[in-house]
């Protein structure tokens, strides 16, 4: 099938699954990522996560965090930075000792359950951002500290990665880059991320709206979130930070609102609901009940992890019990960010492929189960908004 067919198929089935996940109150993503268990390699295997299916997927991600930013108030992420990086750490020590320990009792070496543990640790907060979206409860209190806790989360779980590959020595195919050169990149990443907040975006976006072009201010952000994407890969933390980062650029500008209903409907209309369809079309049952057990465990224990790890952070930061449920749940999803650690890890010899198809399947019904936890913690929760 030519991908232009694919494109077309995917996104009539998307829209379907989920206007009726709608109206059976569930999340759309779910019925999103379910397109693509039902028609990928799982059930039908009619459609295949191609190389063209994959870059959509990855802009989907990238213009879904940048939507994110967009739309999150910087005066409540730095109200809250300080019981986000809270949630982070607890969030990634959780499962990297109860994961990690619980792996070795399934036959795997100390190593090899240390990096399932790290692979966990990981949060792809682009889920919970669609469902913290869709319900209203993005710009809250809780929201920004989920978000934030996400940032923190990932520059962790890079570091933490970083380490094992360069304990593996030759065995990962080539040199490392030294961690220290990792952490300066990464430092200096965040320098640049104030300097485009503070002085370098506002200049450009000026700039835009005397240039000669139809919606130039939109294409300049563009510009400006493909660049940020583009530098965080460049020094090891995932694109989706750098679109998340440039959206909060372009949101203390005068130009936010624009920009975001030019982009919202583009992103919608195409690259997000293939990223939540390439969830699925990860998804295989190949050797599945001989895994079972393993894949059984460590999807309970992957939900669990994060969500009593970030709730016990949120409490140790004074947010009351409904808050600890609502960050506890908003940090469950591991999407993206788990299946590159793990892609990562089994380039670098971290993971044996014996093993690898399971960690994966874990990964998306730990992703899967997300959003319905997400969602009821949000139902429960007070409608609150602080003001800032």
């Amino acid at each position: 099938m030519s991908f232009l067919g694919t494109l077309c198929i995917l996104l009539l089935a998307t829209t379907l699954a989920g206007h009726f996940s709608h109206r059976i109150g569930i999340p759309a993503v779910i019925g999103e990522i379910l397109v693509g268990v039902v028609l990928g390699p799982a059930i039908f295997n009619l459609v295949h996560l191609t190389n063209l299916v994959q870059t959509f997927s990855d802009l989907g991600v990238i213009v879904l965090m940048f939507i994110g930013g967009l739309e999150s108030n910087l005066a409540l992420l730095k109200k809250y930075l300080r019981p986000a990086i809270g949630v982070a750490v607890i969030g990634v020590v959780f499962p990297v000792l109860i994961m990690g320990g619980v792996s070795h009792f399934f036959n795997f070496t100390w190593f090899e359950s240390l990096f399932i543990g790290v692979i966990f640790s990981a949060t792809s907060v682009s889920i919970s951002v669609e469902v913290l979206k869709e319900f209203k409860a993005l710009d809250t209190k809780e929201g920004a500290t989920i978000l934030g806790a996400a940032v923190a989360d990932d520059i962790i779980g890079v570091i933490l990665l970083s380490i094992m590959i360069s304990m593996m020595g030759d065995k990962s195919g080539g040199a490392q880059p030294a961690l220290w050169l990792v952490l300066l990149e990464q430092a200096a990443f965040f320098v640049g991320v104030f300097l485009l907040t503070r002085w370098i975006a506002p200049a450009l976006m000026r700039l835009s709206n005397h240039l000669l072009m139809a919606v130039s201010p939109t294409i300049m952000s563009v510009i400006i979130c493909l660049a940020m994407a583009w530098l965080a890969e460049t020094v090891g933390l995932s694109g989706a930070i750098g679109a998340f980062f440039a959206g909060t650029a372009i949101a203390q500008t005068d130009y936010q609102h624009q920009v975001d209903v030019s982009i919202e409907p583009v992103g919608y209309t195409i690259f997000i609901p293939i990223f939540f369809v390439s969830v699925g079309l990860n998804m295989t049952f190949e050797g599945f009940w001989q895994s079972l057990p393993f894949v059984a465990v460590m999807t309970v224990l992957g939900v669990l992890t994060k969500l009593l790890g970030c709730g016990l952070g949120a409490k140790l930061n004074g947010f009351n019990a409904h808050s600890n449920y609502l960050v506890g749940a908003g940090m469950i999803s591991r999407g993206e960010m788990a299946l590159i650690t793990a892609q990562i890890g089994f380039s670098a010899h971290l993971l044996s492929s014996n093993y690898y198809s399971d960690v994966i399947l874990v990964i998306i019904l730990v992703t899967m189960i997300a959003p319905f936890v997400l969602k009821d913690a949000i139902h429960r929760a007070p409608a609150t908004r602080p003001s800032v």
